[in-house]
């Protein structure tokens, strides 16, 4: 049977997912009450019922399938309160391992395990070890929000997504130092799935490398011109021809370097930040 605080948790998450959606850029796709079609042909599936949309989803089918699949998923039982809902939400909204790697991220030093999104024995412990559950909540939302930024979709849902969090941050804390939980509300675009699928790849540094190595190239090549224009001093018109290459290749090869230089920084700096807000997950 479910806990009164996971009862209490499903509605404000369900507060937060509305009703039925379908918007073309939301990875979700058809979604009711935060039900993807995708998640719930699998559930009638394996009650060997037949597939219907979404849209005629039952109360019941809505409570077992949060149950079985993002509340247990997270272990919400065995977390403190608080950490328990933050986990939850971010689950349904990201999948469950997503939200548990955020956990394992947010704990730091207090966690000795590998950071890889599966709630086992060591990541409970680092949990229930945690004495400031109100600055735990916040490191948790931080790593949501950073990941949330990365999604190329961050600019149609982002608003919702930011205004979903900061709620959920505040609820979380709330629950956490026995205050009064507060009411969840509902925000545009907050209930688009925000998937790790939907980060862009970090950008290639091969471009970069050859495009430096072209210059390095060039500046060679610029050099061995210049001790041939040297050579050919007595025959003047010679000389000048390659000092005009010269002043090329050295033109071009020093722009090719700088280049590639500025986008090999770039395209690390770039893949670091999206390595640092997207987890192993």
């Amino acid at each position: 049977m479910a806990s009164s605080r996971q009862k209490e948790a499903l509605a404000r998450v369900l507060a937060h997912e509305g009703g039925y959606v379908n918007h073309p850029r939301d990875p979700g796709g058809p979604t009711n009450k935060g039900v993807t079609q995708r998640v719930y042909d699998s559930y009638r599936r394996s009650k060997g019922l037949g597939a219907q949309s979404v849209q005629v989803i039952s109360m019941k089918e809505i409570a077992e399938i949060y149950d079985r699949q993002y509340w247990d998923a997270v272990h919400g039982d065995e977390l403190p309160a608080g950490v328990d809902y933050v986990l939850f939400d971010g689950a349904v909204n990201s999948g469950p391992k997503q939200s548990i790697v955020w956990l394992q991220r947010a704990l730091g030093a207090a966690y000795k395990g590998r950071v890889d999104g599966t709630m086992g024995f060591s990541t409970i412990a680092a949990v229930n070890a945690v004495n400031d559950r109100d600055a735990l909540i916040d490191r948790i939302c931080d790593q949501r929000l950073s990941f949330l930024r990365q999604l190329r979709t961050w600019p149609t849902f982002g608003r919702g997504w930011a205004a979903r969090v900061a709620e959920v941050r505040a609820i979380g804390k709330a629950w956490a130092t026995n205050a009064a939980p507060l009411v969840a509300n509902f925000y545009d675009g907050a209930s688009a799935k925000a998937y790790a699928e939907d980060a862009p790849a970090a950008p290639m540094t091969a471009p970069a490398d050859a495009a430096t190595g072209a210059g390095i190239g060039g500046g060679v090549v610029a050099g061995t011109l210049q001790s041939l224009q040297d050579q050919l001093l007595p025959f003047s018109y010679a000389s000048e021809w390659i000092g005009k290459v010269i002043v090329v290749l050295t033109i071009v090869s020093a722009l090719l370097a700088i280049g590639g230089l500025a986008w090999s920084w770039y395209a690390r700096r770039k893949a670091k930040r999206l390595a640092e807000a997207m987890g192993p997950a």
